[in-house]
């Protein structure tokens, strides 16, 4: 049975997703708000005697000057390894809502890697195909990631497991006199100018003060932490965590061009797993690498979460529900070279 989640629901359903091995905070109904514009409908599949056996939570994205809207489910949808039944209720009641809100296409990255063939046999079975050969959407969550196990470890093993040049820079960094804040959102300034020395260096668009502030109202403290590493009172480097369920995520990370020898950084991220430990959690993520390990292993970047005892793991990744293919394709295209030149313009901004 469908029940949508109505706010008699929304204990139940938050309860469902954090304690589900597949829960995740893009799924959470905070996270959602913090989403807005977006249109969201979140339902869930109901056994007989009324508990929640799977769920799927969906952002209704509407193409601009079209008719058309585009169907995305992050990091889901929510059923347990081998329950088809319950997948196919889901993509029942998905597939009326397409119908109503004229999607082309539903997008689905599940919380699966390649070594999930049974659950990736399911939702092929579903109805979905994969497709990586477009360039990744904005919208879509890292394909390949480094995470840390540590359930069931306290924090001198997870320490211990450390590569020895990163217990050596954690320590160096205590040595050289940084030290570590948790933030408020009266310290957000600092840190997103500190995010826009990282966005020039690294050529990447940075996000809005106003951006961040918007999720510390709606996330934080309960669900997010501002760290600030400082030296000598002035913010060298800084981080945005998000704990949700019994995993946490290193969500933005940035640093300053000043006092890098001072390694802030990996102090920074030792301040954060100690939080995760402090929460139970089973998995820390450091998020997205560019999954190339043949070419970017001895990558700064790919090394520095190494070292943490981080392992790589490689999501199937996108998976497509397509209504109208011909329609699909073009906005694909023209969503692809929009993309391109807002990205552009951004970084330029950033530059000046």
């Amino acid at each position: 049975m469908i029940q949508y989640v109505t706010p008699e629901w929304e204990a139940k359903y938050e309860a469902f997703i954090s304690g589900h091995p597949k829960g995740h905070f893009v799924k959470s109904l905070k996270w959602a708000e913090f989403k807005k514009p977006h249109e969201v409908l979140t339902f869930l599949s109901l056994d007989a005697d009324g508990n929640i056996r799977g769920s799927m939570l969906l952002y209704v994205s509407r193409i601009p000057k079209t008719k058309y809207t585009h169907l995305y489910c992050p990091r889901g949808p929510v059923v347990d390894d081998g329950d088809a039944e319950t997948l196919a209720e889901l993509c029942a009641e998905a597939k009326k809502i397409a119908a109503e809100k004229n999607a082309y296409e539903l997008s689905i990255d599940p919380d699966i890697t390649e070594k999930d063939t049974a659950y990736f046999e399911m939702l092929k079975s579903a109805g979905f195909k994969l497709n990586n050969t477009k360039r990744r959407p904005e919208y879509l969550q890292a394909r390949y990631v480094f995470r840390l196990y540590m359930e069931g470890m306290t924090a001198d093993e997870i320490f211990a497991n450390f590569h020895s040049k990163t217990r050596y820079n954690v320590r160096l960094a205590t040595r050289k006199e940084v030290t570590c804040r948790i933030g408020t959102k009266e310290d957000l300034p600092a840190f997103v100018e500190i995010m826009k020395e990282t966005a020039v260096r690294d050529g990447f668009l940075a996000r809005s003060l106003s951006y961040f502030e918007s999720m510390y109202d709606i996330l934080g403290p309960e669900h997010l932490r501002l760290y600030l590493m400082e030296y000598q009172g002035q913010a060298i480097a800084g981080a945005i965590t998000i704990y949700y369920g019994d995993k946490m995520w290193y969500l933005y990370g940035a640093s300053s061009n000043r006092e890098r020898n001072r390694m802030p950084n990996y102090l920074m991220q030792w301040e954060m797993i100690q939080w995760a430990v402090e929460k139970n959690c089973r998995i820390y993520d450091f998020r997205g690498v560019t999954g190339d390990m043949e070419k970017t292993f001895l990558d700064g970047l790919i090394r520095f979460k190494a070292g943490f005892g981080a392992i790589q793991d490689d999501f199937v990744g996108k998976m497509d529900m397509i209504f109208m293919p011909k329609r699909a394709e073009l906005i694909e295209i023209a969503q692809t070279f929009y993309r391109s030149v807002v990205r552009k313009i951004g970084i330029l901004k950033n530059k000046k």
